[in-house]
């Protein structure tokens, strides 16, 4: 009691559980709710920020890779990784290596020589005129080279430019499509709504690899690598837009039936001006968090048909190339850091199912 006067009832905010921070989340929009839960998730935090990184190193690929992917140097091929080491006297630096036969298999194999020592610069400029972030003027392999004698570092650096940008692309094609033909499925229902939901049952009754097995071996051998990379992209969307088109027909058909759905349909609104206006920026936060769900499974489709020898082809270069050329058990046994491409891509496929986590529990702001 104050004064006579009963004590105000605050409500208890969900989200910080003080009065003072209920008044302010009233005057908030709706976007600055989500970003103001989301930051809280310090998982999805991380996860956005190593992604962030992990773009920005797949866009200046050219800069950040010591050498170019299609480097072919066969006098150090299968060289295993060398250190990088640091010292008052030398800065950064590696130790050269020496080439040793194996007497009993007569392969040719690589030593650490430890009397060599060439320093490591920043800014490196190659005999080419091109400027890398780190380089040598002496053989600088960090994680090793493969069969053809190419640094396998500059190849998985240059390779996150096709699996991610695919992901990228892929979801944007198959979020046209599922959000689209989703609402009006939903909106129209009828015969439309039959139509398209057969589709998706169709297309969601083929177990996922054969169906992209069968759809990249469909692309034809003489494509070129950038029409190669544009058919998978395709393919990838054609066969992932269904689950987001039955998830938004569920939630237009909630939408449709609303007051401001009705009211503006009586007042004259086109069929289009409803669909734009009224029920799609409904779902743009279910669409964003089921976007972010999507682009680890299309990385991993390109990764699993590149993988195949179905996806991406030679002389273009992705992570699902490289782990193709480490499925041979030999290669297991005497060359194991050919597998190191299999690296970034589970960090990227967790990171991308972090931060679809934190968007899914900041879309909805009120939520305890």
């Amino acid at each position: 009691m104050t004064d006579g006067l009963p004590a105000p009832a605050y409500q208890i905010d969900p989200i910080n559980g003080s009065p003072a921070q209920q008044d302010e989340a009233g005057v908030l929009s709706y976007r600055q709710l989500i970003w103001r839960r989301f930051r809280k998730n310090r998982m999805g935090m991380v996860a956005g920020a190593l992604l962030i990184v992990c773009y920005t190193i797949a866009v200046g690929a050219p800069f950040v890779a010591p050498y170019h992917y299609n480097d072919v140097d066969v006098l150090v091929r299968h060289v295993p990784p060398q250190s990088l080491h640091l010292s008052i006297e030398h800065g950064f630096y590696v130790y050269g290596i020496q080439t040793i036969r194996n007497v009993e298999t007569l392969e040719m194999e690589f030593a650490i020589d430890t009397k060599t020592i060439f320093p490591v610069s920043f800014l490196f400029m190659d005999n080419n005129g091109n400027r890398h972030l780190l380089g040598s003027e002496g053989p600088f392999f960090l994680l090793g080279t493969d069969r053809m004698g190419r640094d396998l570092l500059s190849r998985i650096i240059f390779g996150a430019r096709v699996s991610m940008s695919i992901g990228l692309v892929g979801v944007f094609l198959s979020l046209i499509l599922g959000s689209l033909l989703g609402t009006v499925s939903g909106y129209f229902g009828g015969w439309m709504d039959h139509l398209i939901q057969r589709i998706v049952e169709l297309l969601a009754s083929f177990p996922p690899i054969p169906l992209w097995m069968a759809l990249g071996a469909a692309v034809p051998a003489g494509w070129t690598s950038i029409e190669t990379y544009l058919g998978i992209t395709i393919i990838l969307s054609i066969v992932s837009w269904g689950g987001l088109a039955r998830e938004i027909r569920g939630k237009v058909l909630v939408y449709r039936e609303q007051e401001f759905a009705l009211a503006a349909l009586a007042a004259g609104a086109s069929h289009w001006y409803i669909i734009t206006r009224h029920l799609l920026p409904g779902c743009y936060s279910h669409i964003i968090v089921i976007a972010t769900l999507a682009i680890p499974g299309m990385i991993l489709g390109e990764t699993a048909l590149s993988f195949l020898g179905l996806g991406i082809r030679p002389p273009m270069t992705s992570w699902g190339v490289l782990l193709e050329e480490a499925q041979r058990v030999t290669v297991l046994l005497h060359y194991p850091w050919l597998l190191y491409p299999a690296v970034p891509v589970l960090l990227v496929v967790i990171a991308f199912n972090f931060l679809g986590d934190a968007l899914r529990d900041a879309a909805d702001p009120y939520a305890n």
